[in-house]
């Protein structure tokens, strides 16, 4: 039996791309088929050493560790995977960062310090595990960051301006109290998560 033939019942997330409800995108055939694909051309341009320099992995509902349709030891192992491929092809894994996070907390409470960040607030605490050759190895940020952190790396080190002009990309990184490192002083605020990487000099 191949991947081919396993049954297709919980495989797509109808909710889950955020991608798919950009008219950019979904309204342009040849830019539909160019940016959204499936995970084997992951695996085909991790081992070409063709990887975009930014890609985004939405797990189907069998392997994303969700208790209605996965388990988190599924989650666990498709991420070891695409990272033990990026290994085998050391001139990209020199350059790669792996940013691996959640959409919510998975049902588990949380009562960390969640911040006021805009009319709409900010969700619970969830992980974000970092892997790179230049992570600092078991190295723990109090900086607050969300989502939207992620963006912030990507414009910084691809030297980028924000989305728009009031998108939570233009929030500072967070100056940390004395009290309490997770809340910052000069809120609303939110890292750009460079914090977590030991650069080589040639970096900013």
């Amino acid at each position: 039996m191949t991947e081919d033939d396993l049954p297709a019942s919980d495989e797509y997330c109808n909710i889950c791309n955020p991608f798919q409800y950009d008219t950019s995108i979904m309204a342009n055939a040849t830019i539909r088929g160019a940016h959204i694909q499936d995970t084997k051309n992951l695996y085909k341009d991790i081992k070409n050493g063709t990887l975009p320099a930014v890609s985004f992995v939405k797990l189907s509902g069998l392997v994303d560790g969700h208790p209605a349709s996965s388990k988190f030891n599924l989650f666990e192992s498709f991420t070891k995977k695409i990272v033990d491929e990026l290994k085998t092809n050391p001139s990209l894994w020199k350059n790669t960062a792996v940013f691996v996070t959640f959409d919510e907390g998975g049902g588990y409470y949380d009562s960390g310090y969640v911040q006021p960040l805009d009319f709409f607030g900010d969700g619970t605490r969830i992980p974000l595990v970092v892997v790179s050759a230049y992570t600092k190895p078991g190295h723990i940020t109090h900086e607050y960051a969300d989502h939207v952190s992620i963006l912030k790396f990507i414009e910084r080190n691809w030297y980028l301006a924000p989305v728009t002009e009031r998108s939570r990309d233009n929030f500072p990184n967070p100056i940390p109290s004395f009290d309490n490192p997770y809340a910052p002083v000069n809120t609303p605020a939110i890292s750009d998560l460079f914090e977590l990487f030991d650069w080589p000099q040639f970096h900013d």
